[in-house]
């Protein structure tokens, strides 16, 4: 049962990068332009659509999951205080909240790695 909500819970919490990548890949232009909003060049939404797509597959599947999981886990952190830091509204507050709690559950990824059902899986050999 552990491997099972392993796994659903790997999915879950990728399963929002995946869905933000896709949004982001077919609403370049107006992305782009919400990123350089806030001062940040727009051609950095392509290694942001990378990450948001390979390093959320690799928890699923659970391959190299760790450095994959502390890699979205301060891509949270930075993108909290980048585009989220705006207190006064309600919805940026929320987000930036939903941000720290993506980065604590990878950060318990980073901590625990994946249970069996992962490409990763440590081997168990019994010595006879």
């Amino acid at each position: 049962m552990a491997n099972v909500l392993d796994l659903i819970g790997r999915i879950f919490i990728s399963a929002l990068f995946l869905i933000s990548a896709y949004n982001k890949v077919f609403n370049l232009e107006g992305s782009m332009g919400w990123m350089e909003g806030f001062g940040i060049p727009g051609f950095l939404i392509f290694p942001a659509i990378a990450i948001e797509i390979i390093l959320p597959v690799l928890v699923i599947v659970g391959y190299r999951a760790r450095f994959a999981a502390g890699v979205l886990a301060v891509f949270c952190l930075m993108t909290a205080f980048l585009f989220h830091f705006d207190f006064s509204d309600q919805s940026q507050f929320v987000s930036f909240l939903k941000n720290i709690g993506l980065a604590g559950g990878f950060l318990f990824i980073v901590a625990n790695g994946t249970k069996d059902w992962a490409v990763d899986k440590e081997k168990k050999y019994v010595r006879l």
